[in-house]
């Protein structure tokens, strides 16, 4: 079975840190001698995760939150600042022993048509963190995919299957199934459900929260999406330009806003 996991208390040591977190990029040269132009994507980022819950994270696009979620990841470095999960700081790893956290953290991302390869059976895709982090064998790999297809609410019949034979609701689970296969304490979800219909969407988030509660999972959820994120998160960070200009419950952000930006994005947001 997948193995349960038993969630933080707010004493407990916070499962994810991150501290004045920064990241620059450098543009092409517009000119030939001077100097390359950078961009602040991120800027003095900070705040922590227990184990067992959500922060969302919202603001518009190019606000930061992609960014952010790739640092968490450990996919691409940070100009300044640090990322530790369980204690450990990410990015002062070597590649050998950022394998092995990397069973603890996981990502599942927005659209569950381009995140599948085609060409590869839900079995090949499901079971492929064990064999890349884990070296497991073929019989324990697909013991583990047959598990993580049921936490999912599909069959093990379905491993034969390739994806096009899903819709996209079922495609996100797929994606999911393959999240949870290493058993994750931490999975960083970028704009999970914004590529599916309103009615699949609610199924894909009632899911979530049903695998949070069975498991432990602790949720980064990256979002636009104001509703969505009111009702899985448990706290809330907004940015703007890189930078954290307000967070809270959502239950007091989402209904008695403080900052502008705040309160523009909500009056911005679709009403359901």
């Amino acid at each position: 079975m997948i193995g349960s996991r038993t969630q933080g208390g707010d004493n407990a040591a916070p499962l994810l840190v991150a501290e004045h977190l920064g990241k620059r990029y450098r543009l092409p040269r517009q000119n030939l001698f001077a100097p390359a132009p950078e961009v602040q994507a991120l800027d003095g980022v900070s705040f922590t995760l227990q184990a067992g819950r959500s922060l969302g994270i919202v603001g518009e696009s190019g606000s930061g939150k992609s960014t952010l979620a790739r640092l968490v990841m450990a996919l691409e470095p940070p100009t300044s600042g640090t990322v530790r999960l369980d204690g450990v700081d990410l990015h002062a790893l070597d590649a050998a022993a950022l394998r092995q956290q990397r069973a603890k953290l996981q990502m599942v991302f927005q659209d569950p048509y381009g995140s599948l390869d085609p060409r590869r059976t839900v079995l090949q895709t499901v079971s492929e963190p064990l064999a890349v982090l884990h070296g497991a064998g073929v019989a324990e790999r697909r013991e583990r995919a047959g598990e993580a297809l049921d936490a999912v609410g599909l069959r093990a019949s379905d491993l034969a299957k390739y994806p096009h034979e899903f819709s996209g609701g079922q495609r996100q689970r797929i994606a999911i199934a393959r999240a949870l296969i290493t058993r994750p304490r931490l999975i960083v979800a970028d704009e999970p459900v914004s590529a599916l219909d309103v009615s699949v969407q609610a199924q894909v988030l009632n899911l979530m929260q049903d695998l949070q509660d069975r498991y432990g999972l602790a949720y980064l959820f990256i979002s636009h999406d104001l509703a969505v994120v009111d009702l899985v998160c448990d706290e809330v960070i907004v940015l703007q330009h890189g930078r954290v200009v307000e967070r809270g419950d959502p239950d007091r952000l989402f209904r008695a806003p403080e900052h502008p930006y705040t309160q523009r994005l909500l009056a911005a947001a679709p009403q359901r």
